[in-house]
C-alpha cells in the first residue's frame, strides 16, 4: 500500500510582507522554521521510520523545509521545478493587492486555460501537467512511503493526480488548505482505491508561536 504525506510549506517571507508568491523565491521565516521542525516532528511519528522518498519543490520555502524534514528523517530531500507553485507571471514579488486589483474573474468557460489577465502567468492546465509528471515520477518509485513539500494551491494538483482527475477536469477544482498542512493519501492495494485520509492537518502547530 503506497501512502504520500504531502506537506505545504510554512510561513516564507512573502507571506509576512504581504507580496505575491508563485515562483517569487523567499525564505521561511523564523516562525516558518520553527514550524518545520513541528512538522518534521510529526511526520517521524506518522511513517515510524518507513519513509523512503523525500521529494520537495525547488523554491527555497520548500526546499528550507525539506532539509529540516529530511534530517529527522534521514532522507536526502529531491529537488524538482515540477512542484513549484502556479506562477502568477508578471505578479510575482508585487504585492498582493496588486494583483487582486488587476486579476480577471474566471470566465464561465475556458478556466482550464485561464491566466486572469496577468502577462505571463501560467494556466491551470499548466501547472497540472507539470505536477502530475512529478506525480507519476513518484507513483512508479517501488518505495511504500514518501513525504512530499509543495505549495498551497500546487496541493490541488497533487490530490487530483493521486484520485485519477483527468488534467481536463481541472477548470474549477481546488482543495484548500493553510501553510505548513500535511495531507495524508493512502493507497488500498486489495480495492485498487486511492483515499485521501485527511486533508491540511495543521494540529502539530497549535503549541508554535
Amino acid at each position: 500500500m503506497k501512502t504520500l504525506y504531502v506537506v505545504t510549506h510554512p510561513q516564507s517571507v512573502h507571506h509576512v510582507e504581504g507580496k505575491v508568491g508563485g515562483w517569487y523565491d523567499t525564505d521561511l521565516t523564523d516562525l516558518g522554521r520553527r514550524q518545520a521542525s513541528a512538522i518534521a516532528a510529526r511526520l517521524a511519528d506518522l511513517c515510524a521510520g518507513q519513509a523512503s522518498g523525500l521529494i520537495s519543490s525547488d523554491l527555497l520555502r520548500c526546499s528550507q523545509t525539506a532539509e529540516i524534514i529530511g534530517r529527522l528523517l534521514q532522507l536526502t530531500p529531491r529537488l524538482t521545478p515540477d512542484l513549484r507553485e502556479m506562477s502568477y507571471g508578471v505578479a510575482e514579488g508585487k504585492p498582493q493587492a496588486w494583483l487582486d486589483s488587476r486579476r480577471l474573474p474566471v470566465p464561465e468557460e475556458g478556466g482550464l486555460d485561464d491566466t486572469g489577465g496577468i502577462e505571463s502567468a501560467e494556466t491551470r492546465r499548466q501547472t497540472g501537467t507539470r505536477i502530475y509528471r512529478a506525480m507519476d515520477a513518484i507513483l512508479a518509485n517501488p518505495g511504500d512511503c514518501h513525504v512530499i513539500v509543495t505549495h498551497g494551491f500546487a496541493l490541488t494538483f497533487v490530490i487530483a493526480r493521486w484520485i485519477g482527475m483527468p488534467i481536463e477536469s481541472l477548470g474549477r477544482v481546488n482543495f484548500p488548505v493553510a501553510s505548513g498542512s500535511i495531507t495524508h493519501l493512502a493507497e488500498n492495494a486489495f480495492w485498487k482505491s486511492r483515499a485521501v485520509i485527511s486533508l491540511g492537518d495543521t494540529a502539530h502547530l497549535a503549541a508554535i508561536s
